[in-house]
């Protein structure tokens, strides 16, 4: 079986866009291939976090990936730091990688904007990423579209160490998903739904309850000529809203276009509500019984174990093709 790998930082909680752009493509693969997934609390620091608080977000993702249906005993479930393989190849690939490449990172330049100096994990962070991926010989990445740029890197970094040395990385493909990947904010659909914005309503969190889930959806941001169409040049607000409908219920835009001919976005948004509240009460309440339970500790443990035994046996590699160490 071809072997994935993803991540989440644990930065507060999960919303629609990162389940829909990535812990839904997590669930989808682990049956049919071999799926490691990770906590990346190291990309988490790139920014100040209270250290008390951190370890709670960290237990929180990883519950929620086990709320949203990943499976234990057809994937491994772990947190980046209990792996010191991560660090160690993110310095070796630190080392092959240029500073012109990863000042193009478009992330980075809007996180860097208007700042006289950026932290640099912050400029570094593509590389750590590339890490992640490359120290487990992934085949498949599934994360956002936003993601798009930081798998480039990944990949001319692994060949170029290839074409250097010897063949020391498998290239990794990323897989996108294609509708609804890029899932908007709320109340401004020209950015991207975020977990960091001020206004609690441009985004829905997995854990959000029924009445907070309809006033977000309720006072989500359209336009004044009350046609549900798909248009996202000119009406990004519903578009964005047909996007979520259309994944959470598996019915098509074009469908829902149909179905909605002649009617306005009040009842447009009144079935959207009910739509999400259904699609999330089971992650709610799964979460809630896992979250504060020794079982997620065990799974995190053994999950650790499993994963550093795949890193050790890539790094060996490693070290060998770049002549570090004393070797075997």
């Amino acid at each position: 079986m071809k072997r994935v790998f993803s991540g989440v930082q644990p930065t507060g909680n999960i919303h629609l866009g990162n389940y829909l752009g990535a812990l839904k493509q997590f669930v989808e693969l682990q049956d049919d291939h071999e799926c490691i997934y990770c906590i990346v609390d190291e990309h988490a620091i790139t920014v100040p976090q209270d250290p008390k608080a951190l370890r709670e977000h960290i237990l929180d993702v990883a519950a929620l990936y086990l709320a949203v249906g990943v499976d234990p005993k057809k994937s491994i479930v772990f947190v980046q730091s209990d792996v010191p393989g991560h660090a160690e190849l993110g310095w070796v690939l630190t080392c092959q990688s240029y500073t012109g490449e990863l000042s193009r990172m478009t992330q980075f330049k809007d996180k860097s904007k208007n700042k006289e100096s950026a932290p640099t994990g912050l400029f570094t962070y593509p590389v750590l990423m590339a890490a992640d991926i490359l120290l487990y010989d992934t085949d498949i990445v599934p994360v956002g579209n936003d993601q798009k740029q930081h798998i480039e890197l990944c990949r001319d970094i692994a060949t170029r160490v290839n074409n250097k040395y010897k063949k020391t990385f498998v290239i990794p493909e990323g897989r996108y998903l294609k509708e609804g990947a890029r899932i908007m904010a709320l109340d401004d659909p020209t950015k991207k739904m975020s977990k960091s914005a001020e206004n609690i309503h441009s985004r829905i969190s997995l854990l959000d309850d029924p009445a907070k889930i309809k006033k977000s959806i309720m006072k989500a941001t359209t336009d004044s000529d009350g046609v549900v169409k798909f248009d996202v040049e000119n009406k990004p607000g519903i578009s964005n809203l047909l996007n979520i409908y259309s994944v959470l219920s598996g019915i098509s835009v074009e469908d829902l276009e149909a179905k909605y001919e002649g009617k306005g976005y009040g009842d447009f948004k009144k079935d959207l509500v009910e739509v999400t509240v259904e699609a999330l009460a089971p992650i709610r309440s799964r979460y809630e019984e896992i979250r504060h339970s020794e079982e997620l500790i065990e799974i995190l443990k053994d999950g650790a174990q499993r994963a550093d035994a795949i890193a050790q046996k890539t790094m060996a590699r490693v070290k060998d093709h770049f002549g570090l160490g004393l070797g075997r």
